[in-house]
């Protein structure tokens, strides 16, 4: 079964907003553990615009606490900045079950693309050697349209996530069966190569139980931004429930916008 991984960013956001500890991350991350999600993602960038090093040591606790997966994406690459101590550095600390590795530049406002293989293996293999030892799974953010996988699973690598940005979109616009064809095809190429496949960004309750029809064999989904403002109207309980009741069904059910 596909399992749903909610990503806090947003909520940290809201706080930050503020200057203040309201709302809480651990809090909210009770909520979404105690209504179904099987995992808690964050994606601390050296800004700190969102989640912080200090929540990432909270959070990790936390979630070994409460039995579930905690995963941490970013730029592997993103050095050391203020009291920010580096990518790698953070991971080392924090020890999430998965670690997503994501080619984001300090100042983009959110990821829109992933790596390129095999271009991107050489430089990524060192990296990935250091978080062997850590027993992190690592998984690296693609793009729909990529097929060459061959190789990364000898680096350490166990899994992608597809970036599913522009296939929300063209679901949005009403045209999304093209792009849905390309990541259920980035996904079987993947998973020839020996990798399982995670899926994420602009997923929302209209366009995930069609990806899912698409790709059934997903591991995982995360799932911040819509899920976040989903909440706002139905409550944070409810709409992690929902998205969870989602993944349990035959993966059909999906409205047009």
């Amino acid at each position: 079964m596909t399992v749903l991984s909610v990503n806090l960013n947003k909520i940290a956001l809201l706080r930050n907003a503020r200057g203040e500890g309201k709302p809480d991350l651990a809090a909210a991350a009770r909520t979404c553990v105690a209504a179904g999600c099987a995992g808690i993602t964050v994606h601390p960038r050296p800004d700190q615009r969102h989640v912080r090093p200090a929540d990432v040591a909270e959070l990790a606790v936390l979630t070994r606490e409460l039995g579930v997966e905690f995963n941490i994406e970013g730029n592997p690459f993103a050095p050391a900045q203020g009291s920010y101590p580096g990518f790698i550095a953070l991971v080392e600390q924090a020890r999430p079950t998965q670690v997503t590795l994501v080619p984001d530049a300090d100042a983009q406002l959110t990821s829109d693309h992933g790596f390129a293989f095999p271009d991107d293996a050489a430089r990524l293999a060192p990296l990935v050697r250091e978080l062997a030892p850590l027993g992190c799974r690592v998984s690296v953010f693609v793009d729909a349209g990529l097929r060459a996988f061959d190789g990364l699973h000898a680096l350490g690598i166990r899994r992608v996530e597809i970036y599913t940005g522009p296939y929300a979109r063209a679901w949005a616009a009403g045209n999304g069966d093209a792009a849905l064809a390309e990541c259920a095809a980035c996904a079987e190429a993947a998973m020839a190569a020996g990798l399982a496949v995670n899926a994420g960004h602009d997923l929302d309750q209209t366009n995930l139980g069609p990806l899912r029809a698409a790709v059934p064999q997903l591991a995982e989904v995360s799932i911040g931004h819509a899920l976040i403002g989903e909440a706002l109207y139905a409550g944070l309980d409810a709409t992690v429930r929902a998205y969870v009741d989602l993944l349990k069904q035959d993966g059909r059910r999906g409205r047009r916008p």
